[in-house]
């Protein structure tokens, strides 16, 4: 595939999200381009992420009017402009300044839910204060429970509307890449200093002159050496709860008033469960292959889940979006809505709110695009007949 290079101010010039990838990965420096790219181990999981659409075909139908189409949608029984959310990141100032921020005003003139990180680098109340617009926030459960109730209850009170409880990192999956970039916690190796100086535009905006971005949700509970985001992803790593359980969530469900979910599930048993234990929905999800390497695709198991728990739960997934085509596939399958990672994160990098704005809509015009070639004019018309298993795949 041809790839573009253009420089931050030409973002609107990149035609599709391997593009804005490509602009994102000039303008980084490499040990942070590869946090926002990389995944575990040997990065099969990543891989079978994106390969996951290609075992689906279209079956269009022809010779269907479709003047008007829209995406519009619902979630938990309030409108949305695209059945669309931006996905929970964390460090995403070291992407740009401010990106938290930027990431929440694209959605919401958008019209669509954005996804707060527990270790994101703008705190709860000032993404609330900034942006406005539909906040959900994702919680690590960490095994210091004031901690966690601190944080549920800030998220309370800034108004954020649904609590997505992340699942899947009781420990932290092996990311090799990281390793290579530092001598130790914090310290980076010299080649790796290098290249940062390297990209001096990144450096004005990230680093000088506010110096490293902080965990802002969590500064209070962190030890002072270890309050930016470069250190400070270590010393989370001995924070994470290895006892998280479904008694914990019960707990979270007793102390957080709205919308409940569950990310990280990969199991048709675990999705019953959820039900059954009165959460809202779902996040299929295999952390963007960033944990457990050799994981099966949510897409994979997205049909079973829907069979078993589509009436009862509100199915949402993740994991390799990078085409209208891919969303489409996801919402003709099942599911309710489809979180968005990597391909808005790329357009933050390059050029900020209006760069997560072009990735937006980018995708939204695909997806519009495969809606009238199909023959629909809106997701509600999506069935599974308007797909079949790839020649020599059987789901």
């Amino acid at each position: 595939m041809r790839r573009a290079y253009y420089r931050g101010a030409d973002v609107r010039r990149a035609i599709n999200i391997d593009e804005l990838r490509s602009l994102a990965e000039r303008r980084l420096p490499r040990m942070v381009f590869e946090y926002l790219e990389g995944g575990a181990e040997d990065e099969r999981t990543l891989r079978s992420n994106l390969e996951a659409f290609a075992r689906w075909e279209f079956v269009p139908r022809t010779l269907i009017a479709v003047p008007e189409r829209s995406l519009g949608a619902a979630l938990f029984g309030t409108p949305v402009a695209a059945p669309l959310l931006i996905a929970p990141t964390g460090f995403n100032g070291m992407l740009t300044r401010d990106a938290d921020v930027a990431l929440a005003r694209a959605a919401r003139a958008a019209g669509i839910p954005f996804t707060l990180s527990t270790v994101s680098t703008s705190s709860i109340e000032e993404v609330a204060d900034r942006s406005g617009g539909r906040l959900w926030f994702q919680l690590y459960p960490i095994q210091d429970r004031r901690v966690v109730e601190s944080l549920v209850r800030r998220a309370d009170r800034a108004g954020y509307e649904a609590l997505v409880v992340t699942s899947d990192v009781p420990v932290y999956g092996n990311r090799e890449w990281d390793q290579r970039n530092y001598i130790a916690p914090g310290k980076p190796r010299l080649r790796a200093k290098l290249d940062v100086l390297a990209h001096p535009r990144w450096l004005l905006d990230v680093m000088i002159p506010h110096g490293a971005p902080r965990f802002a949700n969590l500064v209070e509970f962190l030890p002072p050496e270890h309050a930016t985001a470069i250190d400070g992803a270590r010393y989370m790593s001995t924070q994470l709860n290895p006892l998280l359980d479904w008694e914990e969530v019960r707990w979270l469900r007793d102390l957080w008033p709205r919308r409940l979910l569950v990310k990280g599930v990969l199991s048709v048993d675990d999705a019953r469960i959820a039900a059954q234990r009165g959460l809202d929905g779902v996040v299929l999800s295999n952390h963007g292959g960033r944990q457990l390497d050799g994981a099966v695709s949510p897409l994979e198991i997205l049909p079973e889940v829907i069979r078993v728990v589509g009436d009862r739960l509100t199915v949402i997934i993740d994991s390799g979006f990078r085409r209208g085509s891919d969303i489409v596939k996801a919402l003709t399958l099942g599911a309710h809505a489809v979180m968005l990672g990597r391909a808005v994160l790329y357009g933050v990098a390059v050029a900020g709110e209006a760069g997560a704005a072009h990735a937006l809509e980018i995708l939204t015009s695909e997806v519009d695009r495969v809606l009238a070639l199909l023959g629909c004019r809106s997701p509600k018309e999506l069935s599974p007949a308007l797909l079949r298993p790839a020649r020599g795949w059987r789901p």
